[in-house]
């Protein structure tokens, strides 16, 4: 690790021939100036630790030189070289809190009701650390748009459309790709035929293509039949094609394990495989542990990634958190802090997943705490790090002193973190009510939900299921 002169704060120009590298200066809260010029300049198990080491000799922001990421490759590329790649975060949750999505349907309409609203949040994901634009797709199939009395002032083309292009434009600001994604749909809920889910997944995918997304994901499907159909239909874009299942260590809900999903999978087209959604990060982790698994001994090759909650649910079943009865107005008590999000990142690289983001309840200051972590393998900080202190370092300047005696990194490591909600259980019972594909009350419908079904409903829930 190089310490920087006086004269190279300023700027000055070092010669370096053909290993003559790009700079950009950005605040870092190191004990000293030092140039970031590649994983060497601290330890892989311990990233920051120069910083953390020397908090007691801290003597407060100082400017120091990042690299910059080099000219845009793809995917596949990033990942054949043994790249981290930082996905997003969660919209429909972030934006619904927001007042631009209606939970219940949780579709994608705001990219083209509010575009200024996800392209901000897009910018949010992306000063974060995060180098993959996830459109804004999420259940913007047609039969979604209109399930259960769903009404739409834009077409599932203009939405899918409008949400490409912002994507793209804020992936263009920075070291970003963008992917398009597809998701389970009500038609195989309905047992609807695989040809008909499958020219649902094509009519999006026509859109992906027209726009020229960098690769394609499949992603949020409980069944892995339904996510072999769609790979297929990915597969005949020519683009890459990511997989990714909201199921468990139980496995999807036909039974089917997390190493059999991942072959499938892999064997239908998907060139990486992982988790998404439904269950917190450790249980993501080691339910994408068993993909890998399977698929090593299938003899079979695949890159990994997971996308969990931001919500501990140690107490989920195989459905996972939307059997919570907190699900979805009272997860806060549950959400992890950005400490929780650093080992998780670090637990997921020791794993061998390469591509690690977020889903529902990630907000930016999440995605920026898995930058940070694996900032040593990938050479950089995000610009969102410019204000934030290594492990609370920032404290330091606090005017309470038992604040700033909170500003080292084994304070939050070890902090157990209280709820304020003394009457509260740790831990809830799951709904579990066990249906699936096929059972009558899984039957989509276009037609708004009507009182004499809810009350159904309603009398089910009061009597246990």
């Amino acid at each position: 690790m190089e310490e920087m002169g006086e004269e190279e704060e300023e700027g000055e120009e070092e010669e370096g021939g053909e290993d003559e590298r790009q700079a950009v200066l950005v605040t870092s809260l190191a004990p000293h100036p030092f140039w970031i010029i590649n994983a060497a300049w601290m330890p892989s198990q311990s990233p920051f630790q120069t910083q953390k080491d020397a908090v007691a000799d801290r003597r407060g922001p100082v400017t120091a030189a990042i690299t910059m990421a080099p000219a845009k490759k793809g995917i596949l590329e990033r990942l054949d070289a043994g790249e981290v790649v930082i996905g997003d975060g969660g919209f429909v949750f972030a934006l619904e809190k927001r007042g631009y999505v209606k939970a219940g349907p949780w579709t994608p309409e705001a990219a083209a009701e509010h575009p200024e609203a996800v392209r901000q949040l897009h910018r949010e994901f992306l000063r974060a650390g995060a180098n993959v634009m996830q459109t804004f797709t999420f259940y913007a199939s047609d039969d979604k748009l209109v399930n259960r009395g769903n009404t739409q002032r834009f077409t599932g083309q203009q939405i899918n459309e409008a949400a490409c292009d912002l994507a793209r434009q804020v992936a263009n600001e920075g070291d970003a790709l963008v992917a398009g994604g597809v998701s389970q749909t009500p038609s195989y809920l309905s047992c609807k035929s695989e040809n008909d889910v499958k020219a649902i997944f094509k009519k999006q995918m026509d859109v992906f293509v027209q726009k020229n997304v960098d690769f394609l994901i499949a992603e949020y499907f409980e069944h892995v039949e339904e996510a072999e159909w769609a790979v297929q239909v990915l597969k005949t874009s020519g683009k890459p094609v990511a997989a990714t299942m909201c199921i468990g260590p139980e496995g999807d809900l036909n039974g089917v394990s997390p190493g059999d999903c991942a072959v499938k999978l892999v064997k239908a087209g998907a060139q990486i495989v992982g988790i998404n959604c439904h269950f917190d990060p450790e249980m993501c982790v080691n339910t994408v542990k068993m993909m890998k698994e399977g698929v090593e001994k299938a003899g079979l090759k695949a890159h990994y990634m997971t996308q969990p909650l931001a919500y501990h649910t140690p107490d989920c079943n195989r459905q996972g958190f939307i059997d919570l009865p907190e699900f979805p107005f009272g997860l806060e008590p549950r959400i992890l802090s950005r400490w929780d999000m650093q080992k998780y990142a670090r637990e997921a690289y020791n794993a061998g997943i390469r591509y690690i983001g977020g889903c529902c309840g990630f907000e930016p200051y999440h995605v920026r705490a898995l930058a940070e972590e694996l900032a040593p393998e990938r050479g950089f900080l995000p610009t969102g790090s410019e204000k934030h202190g290594c492990w609370g370092s920032g404290l330091e300047m606090h005017t309470k002193p038992w604040v700033r005696a909170r500003a080292r990194r084994d304070y939050w490591e070890k902090l157990k973190p209280a709820s304020g909600r003394p009457f509260c259980p740790s831990m809830s019972t799951p709904d579990g009510w066990g249906v699936t594909k096929g059972h009558a009350d899984l039957m989509q419908q276009k037609e708004a939900t009507s009182p004499e079904q809810l009350k159904v409903l309603f009398d089910k829930a009061n009597k246990g299921h």
